[in-house]
């Protein structure tokens, strides 16, 4: 009677072992989903930073558009006008003014000096919308792994339960998903967008 006693206290003590373990999966799991979660909220972050910074270049580069196009009409016109004027002083007045739109002009298309020309905002504005994309991809996977994370840890939770090891296996693969996932989001955010 006291060896069956004997006998019963030690598979409750291998049970309670295997519980153990198994609520440290269940703790390196949550600690898996908080930093998923973290990065994700992060990326998400970073993706409307980089929306708002690209339209925001590429309105900036409207406008030097805007400007160039009236400028080169003034232009035309101007030298049209030019042409027909036969006061030496007023020709060279609007020869003169004719060279400073032009200079404007050329300015407003290509100024590598301040970055302003739209040359250099068309490529900021697509190295903004290059990083808006993959922070959005970034956050995607991010958001595939807390997804992958979550099942993981109601399937150890439900081991605990039922004792059935089949769902720690479970919840260990998906618990390893999850982490490539992670990884993925962290340093190569757009080689997957399968999901």
């Amino acid at each position: 009677m006291t060896g069956g006693h004997g006998h019963h206290g030690a598979g409750h003590d291998d049970h309670g072992g295997s519980n153990k373990k198994i609520a440290l999966l269940i703790s390196v799991l949550a600690l898996f989903l908080a930093v998923s979660e973290t990065l994700g909220k992060s990326a998400q972050t970073a993706t409307l930073a980089q929306n708002i910074e690209a339209a925001n270049l590429w309105s900036f580069f409207q406008a030097k558009t805007i400007r160039m196009t009236t400028l080169r009409t003034a232009s035309e016109e101007l030298e049209i006008t030019a042409k027909y004027t036969a006061d030496p002083e007023a020709k060279k007045s609007m020869e003169h003014r004719l060279a400073l739109w032009k200079r404007n002009h050329d300015r407003y298309d290509d100024e590598p000096e301040t970055g302003e020309g739209r040359k250099q905002l068309s490529a900021r504005a697509k190295a903004a919308e290059k990083k808006r994309d993959d922070a959005a991809a970034a956050h995607h996977h991010y958001e595939v792994a807390s997804a992958a994370l979550q099942i993981a840890i109601v399937l150890a939770s439900a081991a605990i339960i039922t004792g059935m090891t089949a769902l720690i296996w479970g919840a260990i693969g998906l618990g390893g998903i999850a982490v490539a996932f992670t990884a993925i989001g962290l340093f190569k955010p757009h080689l997957i967008h399968l999901f």
